[in-house]
């Protein structure tokens, strides 16, 4: 490796020393001008690359540590460490009724917390948008208008993480996208919709009043009644094909 063209010092301004040199590293890495397996170039030659001290070289190596894209080994010296594996849920990968049923088993861990914390700290402009959502609801429950409720719900959690994660799922968060859990399940279409927009309004009513823990429980109750759907529509699909 050409430590001069790999590691050059960066021309921009940063907050401090440290941050360039992360920030060099980092595009090296993602660029694959430095490969997995491969050793970083000493504190020394670090130092002299980037003109700064040994205290700065070794805060830069931390941040990289900390963000998982190195690893040090005493005595031997820093590697880049292989990237990451990448999140495995995508629509393509969720085929059967057992995926969807996986898919709602993270989403009562995720989402019962997400709406505990949207409660205790929505803003006013969120809940008018989660209760114009609602109003849009109840003219036609659409998968889009689902899924945006729960986005909404993410978002006012104050954590971009659930939102992330739940946009990354998108359309997959909605058991009816994938499946009419209803119809396999033998449920009325009209009593299942109407209950299902109750449920969304017993969440929207608790994040309104700031009632976490009924927020919560509102939550549990509208994904739990969804898996019991989807796990009643799963037995008569298994019990049809072995009559």
């Amino acid at each position: 490796m050409n430590d001069t063209i790999a590691l050059a010092a960066p021309k921009k301004r940063y907050r401090n020393l440290a941050e360039g040199v992360v920030e060099t590293f980092t595009n090296s890495i993602r660029e694959g001008v430095l490969k997995p397996g491969e050793k970083l170039p000493t504190e020394s030659v670090i130092m002299e690359l980037h003109g700064v001290s040994r205290t700065v070289v070794r805060e830069a190596i931390s941040r990289l540590q900390a963000s998982g894209m190195v690893e040090t080994r005493h005595g031997i010296g820093t590697f880049v460490l292989e990237p990451p594996t990448q999140l495995r849920i995508a629509a393509d990968t969720i085929r059967t009724i057992g995926d969807v049923l996986a898919i709602l088993e993270l989403r009562i861990s995720l989402e019962t917390e997400a709406a505990w914390l949207a409660a205790s700290r929505r803003s006013e402009q969120q809940i008018e948008q989660m209760g114009a959502v609602l109003a849009e609801m109840k003219q036609g429950l659409t998968v889009s208008s689902d899924v945006k409720f729960h986005l909404l719900i993410a978002q006012a959690t104050g954590n971009p993480y659930f939102v992330d994660i739940l946009s990354h799922l998108g359309n997959t968060i909605i058991p009816r996208a994938r499946v009419n859990s209803a119809q396999l399940a033998h449920d009325d279409p009209a009593v299942y919709l109407q209950r299902v927009q109750h449920e969304h309004e017993d969440i929207y009513q608790a994040i309104l009043r700031q009632d976490a823990e009924g927020a919560r429980a509102a939550m549990r109750t509208h994904l739990s009644n969804s898996r019991e759907r989807l796990r009643r529509a799963q037995e008569n699909i298994e019990t049809e094909s072995t009559a």
